[in-house]
């Protein structure tokens, strides 16, 4: 299952309008995470086939999105994006949480189950 990839536009609509808003506003309608990454980058290669498992197993509970930080640099940097993989975790309610570097599976899960309140 391939992931979205979010343009800067794509994003505005779905995640957060940073132009209309100053303070947080959770466009979506289910908690979602967000991976920064590059083609380049080697951790970020290794997460990609996790983030594709954990969209399979959570499936319409969970979204996952991806941001190439080479093609969205305004976007990334709104979020302030130092090193890759930067993943964002978004909860339906609250603010969101940053995460840096390759994560294991388990870590993702706890993640999904304690920040954003998702089961499968």
């Amino acid at each position: 299952m391939k992931l979205e990839h979010l343009t800067d536009e794509t994003f505005k609509k779905k995640i957060f309008n940073y132009e209309n808003n100053k303070e947080w506003k959770f466009e979506g309608e289910i908690p979602a995470i967000i991976d920064f990454y590059a083609d380049w980058c080697g951790p970020c290669k290794t997460i990609a086939p996790i983030l594709e498992e954990l969209k399979e197993e959570y499936g319409d509970k969970l979204d996952i999105f991806k941001v190439n930080t080479e093609e969205q640099r305004e976007l990334s940097s709104v979020f302030g994006i130092q090193s890759i993989p930067s993943l964002l975790f978004i909860p339906k309610e609250g603010q969101p949480q940053m995460a840096m570097g390759a994560l294991p599976k388990e870590t993702f899960k706890q993640a999904i189950s304690e920040v954003l309140s998702v089961a499968i």
